[in-house]
């Protein structure tokens, strides 16, 4: 059976409050004259929260924002405009829930031409029970995992994502991807293949194990990628980063008393959107980054992830398990050979 670190919200929650004071030790190397001008990034979950931060910063500093998001548009964009000051800021429309919406938005970006510098893979759920999405999945599931596999497998497949170094504009960069995760996905389980993309019901306290759990399993996931990517030569950087506590708006679906504790907790421990950003953007733009890929942040700490992430027998096998689900559920499926 898979197993998360917490299976206690509130526990979880606390877990968090000692982070605040440890040191932070690679803050000082971002810089706010660190530019990235014509560049273009994308954010997902950009409406809200971290991602709202992330792309007004992004933004800030030159970068052309593809905020996608499923619901505030074009009112987010507006907002990310007036914060930053840069009206190099669209709003696309991506249901990471549905398999349709991700080949669309896919689609459209192709179809516009868009190449992607920076992908920041930040939108997540986390539910007080299981929800079945349109294709047969769990919904937490889909959103914090399999989706952000489909979606950059076709970014690969499309191009947008480049892993020609020929075929940029800027040869003194190369694109990287960031999925954001949690620390909490440490001491979680193996992958548990029988469960695997099945729907199965759950509750309060397993709905939390779940939610570190497919952290592990996005870490273990994107870790193979990099190595596959990267396997004659770094040429995308593929890293993983937990921006520590943030105080968002993750628990909204939480039972109303559960909501309320954590929203206390949430603004009395928990930092900002815009300071828990600061990382995120450390490790997008940052010169320190380039030639490299599988870098592990904790806020502004490297260190490395839960050991079971970085074994190559698991990766190969989560690889081929999830193609398999892939293209089980979806006929629009590509055949991603990296």
């Amino acid at each position: 059976m898979a197993e998360g670190r917490f299976d206690n919200p509130v526990v979880a929650a606390l877990s968090g409050f000692f982070d605040r004071f440890r040191k932070q030790e690679l803050e000082s190397r971002l810089k706010k004259t660190d530019r990235i001008d014509g560049k273009t990034c994308l954010v997902t979950g950009a409406n809200s929260g971290l991602g709202f931060a992330i792309a007004v910063d992004l933004a800030k500093r030159g970068g052309k924002v593809i905020m996608a998001c499923r619901r505030q548009i074009p009112e987010a964009g507006e907002k990310v405009k007036k914060r930053s000051g840069s009206d190099r800021i669209e709003m696309r429309h991506l249901d990471l829930s549905s398999l349709e919406g991700i080949h669309a938005f896919c689609d459209a970006l192709k179809k516009d031409g868009i190449r992607l510098d920076i992908t920041i893979l930040n939108a997540g759920v986390a539910l007080p029970k299981a929800r079945k999405t349109s294709s047969g999945q769990e919904e937490m599931f889909m959103v914090n995992y399999l989706s952000n596999v489909i979606l950059i497998g076709l970014l690969l497949e499309d191009g947008i994502i480049s892993n020609r170094k020929e075929s940029r504009n800027n040869l003194n960069t190369e694109p990287r991807i960031i999925f954001i995760s949690s620390d909490s996905h440490r001491d979680s389980s193996y992958v548990d293949y029988d469960e695997f993309g099945k729907y199965i019901p759950y509750g309060v306290s397993k709905g939390m194990e779940y939610y570190s759990y497919y952290k592990l399993v996005a870490n273990t996931f994107f870790t193979e990628l990099s190595r596959r990517l990267n396997n004659k030569g770094k040429d995308i950087g593929v890293h993983v980063i937990c921006p520590g506590p943030v105080n968002t708006n993750i628990v909204k679906e939480a039972p109303w008393p559960l909501r309320m504790i954590l929203r206390g907790i949430f603004a009395i421990i928990f930092r900002s959107p815009v300071k828990a950003a600061r990382p995120v953007i450390y490790m997008a733009i940052s010169d320190d980054f380039l030639g490299k890929t599988n870098t592990y942040l904790h806020m502004f700490k490297q260190k490395e992830m839960d050991p079971k992430v970085y074994e190559e027998d698991e990766g190969v096998k989560l690889w081929e398990r999830t193609m398999e689900l892939w293209k089980k559920i979806d006929a629009d499926a590509v055949s991603l050979n990296i």
